[in-house]
């Protein structure tokens, strides 16, 4: 099996495909597709968090309970002005870059959203 990394950049611009990103690795983690996923979220996609509801809010919830999300852009949060909304989320920040490239060394393959 492989091992998934979701980079989850759309936003408010394209909140579908935010969504669909966040709904597909919720769903994915739920039936085992992969021998491990992981979720990065960085960019847009991190305002659009602080705004989640319904459908899109609960998947974000499976994610975080079954471990799933690595993080989201320290940098972006910062200069996003987000940084405590996004850790009261329960979301991790850290550096995208590295944690971008610790996935891509250790063989997962980034689907992107």
């Amino acid at each position: 099996m492989a091992k998934a990394l979701f980079l989850i950049i759309s936003g408010a611009e394209a909140p579908a495909k935010a969504e669909l990103g966040i709904v597909a690795a919720a769903r994915s983690v739920k039936a085992k597709r992969y021998e491990d996923l992981k979720v990065i979220f960085f960019g847009p996609s991190q305002e659009y968090l602080t705004r989640l509801t319904g459908a899109a809010k609960e998947h974000f919830e499976i994610l975080l309970k079954e471990k799933a999300v690595d993080s989201a852009c320290v940098a972006v949060a910062e200069r996003m002005n987000i940084k405590q909304q996004l850790e009261s989320l329960g979301l991790d920040l850290l550096p995208a870059g590295e944690r971008i490239a610790h996935y891509v060394n250790q063989g997962y393959e980034v689907i992107t959203f």
